[in-house]
């Protein structure tokens, strides 16, 4: 029988309109034409898309290309008055040099324009057809029809085409896009591709035994407003995808909580959106400007409505209640958080604390007591410091001077210029004791050899008033002139606390210096904290005056 009916068609060709059949039709190449010139014409507000000869194309003006006027190829999008205009491309694979006219025409200016033929619905396993709009305003019978950006003769799949028509012989959910169907005029001797576009969408040929479903708000719910401020009531509902399909959600206040007595609140305009070919999502608000005591007094319903199904859900407002957080959680979270946070800094800068306060605040508790040294000098001798010390006869001059002539007098040295570069641990013993007239204690000198080194220090701090340390890259990197550092720090750290001065000398390169064996972790965090003086050889006459003054201010009281 198909057989027949194929031989019967093809003896009387113009019998075919009635017939649907799987096309394999030969590549129809209608608009592919030899020139590299293409027009296209588009009725204002209908979607478009550029076709893919390459994927992007540029409006130009002038011969520029425009940046910023670019439209994508395969992108579906409305057309505008403003989209109007000559396009171009530097992307095209082949080389060639393609140009495209657009030009969009105003809808009213065509003189049979009908919006309901850019829109088409059809159902599951039946069949259909798509009509190409405007077509009966036109003589040219001659349509090319695409889905997307892809001919649809050249889809396998039982179709045909007729009179302007596309006739689907059995619709299936892949086919919900949009259509385009392409005829040809000829104006001013110049030939254009007229596109019009059908928006076609997909429904079950069924009538749903589902009532809406109302995703929110959920039954006897309530939402909490505050008074004076506005409110806004949303409804979230789910549809059945119907035949006659028209899904309608509304909210209404019910005086009293009266459901017999309700009145239509106002609304903004539902969102609306096909979900899957079966189910479709509404939401729907309604804004209550300003919320005051008598709209907690009624209740509210959202209806959700078809011509088959209705379902609904009833909510109430109720005033929320203002916590003052700031007094109720606020101040003691604050609070707590504050007393946490000074914990952690005291654990773990309570070392660092200790040695601040005791350096700084109690050292003067034990200036009155009796000790046989006023100083106790820790210092690490260098190559330079034994050169001079062999050049020098250590004065032993006691007496009392005053500041200026510790700073300017230098009767030790032949000049200032000398005595600026004689080394600090030569310099500070023969300043001190020949010229302060301090006690002052040197291990090498005053402690007698043959004991145990670690007695030995310590008992010389606890002899003495005060502990000064010349630091150096030397004295950091020799072990004995540490421990000298770190018992006087754990002696400051108890009770019987002597004073204690760090000067360096070369702070900046002790600072980047790795010692091997590492400094003791007690030395490392006292060294940022203890009170400190800089000596620098060579420094200008005003700068070592500070020093001496510092210095001698930082002694001991005689």
């Amino acid at each position: 029988m198909q057989t027949r009916c194929v031989l019967f068609f093809l003896i009387f060709p113009i019998l075919l309109e009635g017939c649907c059949k799987t096309h394999h039709q030969r590549r129809r190449t209608v608009f592919q034409r030899e020139t590299t010139d293409q027009h296209y014409r588009v009725v204002e507000g209908e979607s478009f898309m550029m076709p893919c000869v390459a994927s992007l194309w540029f409006r130009t003006t002038e011969g520029v290309e425009l940046k910023d006027s670019s439209l994508d190829c395969g992108k579906v999008f409305q057309a505008q008055l403003n989209h109007s205009g000559k396009y171009t491309s530097s992307q095209l694979s082949s080389g060639h040099h393609v140009v495209i006219y657009l030009q969009v025409v105003e809808k009213n200016a065509l003189g049979c324009f009908q919006a309901e033929e850019h829109s088409v619905t059809l159902r599951v396993a039946a069949g259909g057809q798509i009509t190409c709009p405007g077509f009966n305003c036109s003589n040219n019978t001659n349509v090319i029809w695409y889905k997307s950006n892809k001919l649809v003769s050249e889809q396998r799949r039982a179709l045909c085409e007729k009179r302007g028509r596309l006739h689907l012989c059995q619709v299936t959910e892949y086919d919900e896009d949009v259509y385009f169907c392409d005829r040809q005029i000829v104006v001013q001797g110049v030939t254009w591709t007229f596109r019009r576009a059908v928006q076609v969408k997909i429904v079950r040929y069924h009538t749903s035994s589902d009532p809406p479903r109302i995703e929110y708000p959920d039954v006897n719910m309530t939402e909490e407003v505050e008074l004076g401020q506005p409110h806004t009531l949303t409804c979230h509902v789910f549809f059945q995808v119907e035949e006659e399909f028209s899904p309608k959600v509304q909210w209404y206040l019910n005086h009293g909580g009266n459901m017999e007595n309700m009145t239509l609140l106002s609304m903004e305009r539902s969102q609306e959106k096909r979900v899957t070919v079966e189910e479709f999502e509404v939401i729907q608000r309604a804004i209550i400007k300003e919320v005051t005591p008598q709209h907690l007094n009624h209740t509210y319903s959202c209806i959700a409505s078809t011509p088959v199904h209705k379902s609904s859900v009833t909510i109430q407002l109720k005033q929320k209640i203002k916590v003052k957080w700031p007094v109720l959680v606020g101040y003691p979270i604050v609070s707590f958080l504050l007393i946490v946070g000074l914990g952690i800094i005291l654990h773990v800068k309570w070392l660092e604390l200790q040695l601040i306060y005791r350096s700084h605040f109690q050292h003067g508790k034990n200036n009155e007591e009796k000790k046989e040294f006023d100083v106790l000098l820790s210092y690490v001798w260098n190559p330079l410091s034994e050169e001079v010390v062999s050049g020098f006869t250590m004065s032993s001059r006691p007496g009392t001077f005053s500041s200026e002539e510790a700073c300017f007098s230098m009767d030790l040295v032949n000049s200032e210029d000398e005595a600026t570069q004689t080394p600090l641990e030569v310099l500070l013993p023969q300043v001190i004791e020949g010229q302060w007239g301090y006690r002052l204690c040197l291990l090498e000198r005053d402690v007698l050899p043959g004991g145990a080194y670690t007695n030995d220090v310590v008992l010389a701090i606890k002899r003495s008033r005060m502990l000064i340390c010349i630091l150096s890259t030397d004295y950091l990197s020799d072990s004995n002139a540490v421990f000298v550092l770190e018992t006087g720090v754990k002696a400051l750290l108890q009770n019987s606390v002597p004073k204690l001065l760090l000067i360096w000398t070369s702070r900046a390169s002790a600072s980047l210096m790795q010692p091997d064996p590492p400094l003791p972790a007690l030395v490392q965090r006292a060294l940022k904290v203890l009170p400190s003086l800089d000596w620098t050889s060579r420094k200008p006459a005003k700068a070592t005056s500070k020093f001496w003054r510092s210095l001698k201010k930082a002694m001991p009281n005689h």
